[in-house]
């Protein structure tokens, strides 16, 4: 067993029997560490207080590296007393807040003026606490030079980064969501973080949403946030809290239309915070106003910015028979009346746009989409696209904009329509020209994801897209999303299961199933995001981003709650298949 487990195993048993550790130090200043003496963060996580011991007179190198990283599980958040392992020049320069490092285990430090460290399981997030992926193998061994000081020995370089065991980090930090816009300024961009649990989780959602999307996004997500500003201490009182921006006076008054952007990003971001009802914001002392002199907001401002559709209807869709059907329940499913409801066009799969109205499907060939109204007996469908290989069932976003994928013998070509226009070709590296089993399209346009067939197994991968205003430019490499599912797995189905998240039906035996949740980011899913087991014989999925909503998986004649843990059972109407929501 190595020395951290050991360690580990030892704090946990004295927090059983009550032992304390040390009182709390004073937390430095910075987003990683602020928080405050008797500020209850380790009675909301469950846990105890951790005030590492300073480094011990006559400690050999191996040792006061090993605890140095015991003193970065300080808790509550703060790097103090792991800063008095470092040389007087480095401490001045050792910045934690940049990044965080996780690992699963570590093997014991070796050598004597450079002490290296071996992590194992080692991924890496962001000084905005964003999931950047594992590590590579030659960065999962840390190295530190180690000088003498007075005569002890203090580390003179280390990674500028926050390096905590996975376990730890999962108990005392929470998923949010960062709330950003598209180019277009038309709808929210949620991108997924970790923040530091606790009292002062208000300051750590603003402070990580003051840090903007990052160039990695530029022409996929951009804030109204003033760049470069910082938040100050933000406490509740009652169900109000204060924001109070400091931009060092380089931000000039924002506009009034401005101003509603902004409040929408934070009432987003903020409303993660469940004991928050409203809130003020100034920038440099100036209170933010909207028109009228409104300057207290609600955390539900903003409805119209949406991720996940403004005023989008949450009713189902499906196939019977060739036709379409629709109703606010599975169990009661009825035809409608446009003219893909009312006559039989030979369609297999199909997607119905965000408010309703209209629809996209797939003709019984593959080669063929059809687009028509969802009512109006008088109306017709209007081929979209003819002359294809095999279109899988295409996808909405919040602009109108059509999505298609054709699997042709030279692998998948994706596509999107705007309008009346033609389809306009889409390069995606790393999935198209791949076999592509199925895709989605994140409602506000931001995300593709797709299954990807190889010789070693499913893969789900997913790609960001870049626009210039309305006007789609391209789509970035896609990164594959990993999970513990093994190799050789065998995706049934995708389907969205929050605007960050998707649920994957995959078959782990005969008429034995999974729905696993997968982070948009490819960050762990964490307990709260547990794999939920069906038995049965599934199809697919209908999945929706909304809060509300109920993730289904579809059998041949009903629906499975995969989103609970009752898993409820809706019989559908005889010869109903293909059971989907808009988008």
């Amino acid at each position: 067993m190595s020395r951290r487990r050991g360690a580990v195993a030892l704090l946990l048993l004295l927090g059983l029997l009550g032992v304390t550790t040390g009182c709390v130090s004073l937390p430095e200043a910075g987003p990683v560490v602020e928080t405050g003496a008797g500020s209850g963060d380790a009675e909301e996580v469950g846990q105890y207080y951790f005030d590492p011991p300073p480094p011990p007179d006559g400690a050999s190198p191996t040792e006061i590296v090993d605890r140095f990283l015991d003193a970065m599980t300080a808790f509550p958040v703060t790097t103090s007393v792991a800063r008095q392992y470092l040389t007087p020049e480095f401490q001045e320069s050792w910045s934690p807040k940049d990044g965080i490092i996780t690992y699963s285990d570590f093997l014991s430090p070796r050598g004597s003026s450079r002490v290296t460290v071996t992590l194992v399981g080692a991924a890496r997030l962001d000084g905005a606490g964003r999931w950047r992926g594992p590590l590579p193998a030659y960065d999962e061994v840390l190295s530190f030079p180690v000088e003498l000081v007075d005569g002890q020995y203090r580390i003179a370089s280390a990674p500028d980064a926050l390096v905590v065991p996975q376990s730890w980090f999962e108990q005392r930090y929470q998923r949010v969501a960062l709330y950003f816009f598209d180019p277009n300024a038309r709808v929210l961009v949620p991108e997924p973080a970790f923040v530091p649990r606790g009292d002062q989780l208000v300051s750590n959602l603003v402070s990580a949403l003051l840090s903007g999307p990052g160039p990695e996004l530029s022409r996929v997500a951009t804030t109204f946030l003033p760049a470069g500003s910082s938040v100050e201490l933000s406490v509740p009182v009652g169900d109000v809290v204060d924001i109070a921006i400091d931009a060092s006076g380089s931000a000039p008054a924002p506009t009034d239309e401005a101003v509603r952007l902004i409040v929408a990003q934070l009432a987003w971001t903020l409303r993660q915070v469940p004991t928050i009802q409203r809130f003020r914001v100034s920038i440099d002392g100036r209170p933010m106003q909207l028109p009228g002199g409104l300057t207290e907001f609600d955390v539900e401002a903003g409805p119209e910015y949406d991720p996940a559709g403004y005023q989008a209807t949450a009713r189902l869709f499906g196939l019977r028979d060739g036709l379409l059907v629709s109703g606010g329940s599975p169990d009661a499913l009825e035809p409608t009346d446009g003219p893909l409801g009312t006559r039989d066009a030979g369609v297999r799969s199909f997607a119905v746009d965000l408010d309703g109205t209209t629809v996209a499907a797939v003709a019984d060939s593959g080669a063929t989409m059809l687009r028509a109204p969802v009512r109006g007996v008088e109306e017709t469908a209007v081929p979209v696209v003819t002359g294809a290989t095999d279109l899988l069932p295409p996808a909405w976003d919040v602009s109108g904009r059509l999505w298609l994928v054709d699997r042709t013998a030279a692998g998948a070509r994706f596509s999107t329509v705007t309008g009346e226009g033609r389809p306009i070709p889409l390069r995606i590296p790393g999935v198209s020209g791949s076999d592509v089993r199925s895709f989605l399209v994140s409602r506000d346009g931001s995300r593709v994801v797709a299954v990807v067939r190889t010789s070693s197994g499913d893969q789900v991968r997913v790609s960001r897209v870049r626009y210039d205003q309305n006007r789609l430019v391209s789509a970035s490499a896609s990164q594959r999303l990993r999970w513990d599912g093994g190799e050789d797995v065998r995706i049934r189905a995708l389907g969205w299961r929050t605007p960050t998240s998707v649920a994957v039906l995959h078959r782990l035996a005969d008429e034995l199933f999974e729905v696993r949740a997968l982070s948009v980011d490819g960050a762990p899913a964490g307990a709260e995001a547990a794999a939920t087991t069906l038995r049965g014989r599934f199809v697919g999925l209908a999945g929706t981003p909304v809060a509300s909503g109920t993730v289904w998986a579809v059998t041949r004649t009903g629906l499975v709650d995969a989103s609970s843990q009752t898993r409820d059972v809706v019989g559908l109407p005889a010869g109903v298949g293909s059971v989907r929501y808009v988008g």
